[in-house]
């Protein structure tokens, strides 16, 4: 049991703690309204526009609940020179999050994803991408801004969306760099990269990925995931895994010999919208680490952290009033 004024005292190293993210920053977009009516050029609905509105999606996401929490934070990633490019920087410039680091690619579109809504039900997606890999001037200057940027910061986050930033090597090149300052590196991982995270201090995937980036057959049962986080352990020579398992909390894996299990339950009271839970997770995770946490101590944080967020609907995020009232809480 870690003592609840070792979590607190934690949480209010926070606001004095940069992280780094790199990854695919994405542009959510939401077209919301009602249906009353089948369209008679298609047997499609006809949905009459309510509300319209954009926000920060995948590594921006993620850059969003570390400034929830406190963090200073930059962002390294890359946007085409167009319209949902600029708008991206602009919100997350006045969220207070750095995106010097940000390269504009006139090559490649950035990516964005539609979504009309009709009561309360997701009609149609649309997504506008570039989901090659980077051209090797962009990849050379996106590492570049990271490798100066890790000199000040105290941790950093790779954010893998699949879009095309975080390639292999990418995150080779990232982590020599945040080893050579021997910062803290979490990542929140796409199945088809699994094996690119070799040497990361922290991994968080969910139990699909996990099974999914080992090529292994899900199968049920708590001794088939304590089997299969050793593996990730083992294949992948990482420092930790951290498992999130929905409503049967999270498992974490300690590297060691032998490596240490720690389950810990879910915190969720209500769970309305699972949406951006991983975002959550790594963010916490990555900014207690950046406080000197063990990893047990941060995944505790990281579990409270998404408890909060399932509560509330559509994509949100938790703040450090929350997390200490949700430990006050627990201590009951």
């Amino acid at each position: 049991m870690i003592p609840t004024r070792r979590l607190t005292s934690l949480l209010e190293k926070f606001p004095r703690k940069r992280v780094l993210v790199l990854g695919d920053l994405m542009l959510d977009h939401f077209i919301r309204g009602s249906v009353r009516r089948i369209s008679p050029e298609a047997p499609v609905p006809v949905v009459k526009v309510c509300e319209e509105t954009h926000m920060p999606g995948g590594a921006g996401n993620v850059c969003s609940n570390l400034c929830a929490l406190g963090a200073s934070v930059s962002l390294f990633s890359v946007v085409g020179d167009d319209a949902p490019g600029r708008q991206l920087l602009d919100d997350l410039g006045r969220r207070g999050i750095d995106v010097s680091g940000v390269v504009m690619d006139p090559t490649r579109v950035t990516t964005q994803k539609s979504r009309i809504v009709a009561e309360h039900q997701q009609v149609v997606r649309v997504d506008r991408e570039t989901p090659s890999h980077l051209s090797a001037q962009t990849q050379s200057t996106l590492l570049r801004l990271l490798r100066s940027a890790l000199q000040t910061a105290h941790a950093l986050v790779i954010s893998d969306y699949g879009k095309g930033i975080v390639t292999p090597a990418v995150v080779r090149k990232a982590l020599q760099s945040a080893h050579h300052w021997r910062r803290p590196v979490i990542v929140d991982p796409k199945v088809e990269h699994f094996r690119s995270y070799r040497g990361v201090d922290c991994i968080t995937p969910n139990t699909l990925e996990a099974w999914g980036g080992m090529r292994l057959i899900p199968t049920e049962g708590e001794e088939a995931i304590r089997s299969l986080g050793r593996r990730i352990l083992k294949a992948l020579r990482v420092r930790s895994v951290l498992i999130t398992r929905g409503e049967k909390g999270m498992t974490l894996f300690e590297a060691g010999n032998p490596c240490r299990i720690h389950h810990i339950p879910t915190q969720a009271r209500e769970v309305f919208d699972v949406t951006g839970a991983g975002d959550t997770v790594v963010s916490a995770m990555a900014l207690a680490l950046a406080c000197g946490s063990r990893l047990q101590e941060a995944a505790v944080l990281a579990n409270l952290a998404a408890g909060i967020v399932v509560g509330k609907l559509g994509t949100a995020t938790a703040s450090v009033p929350e997390l200490r009232r949700s430990l006050g809480r627990s201590a009951r």
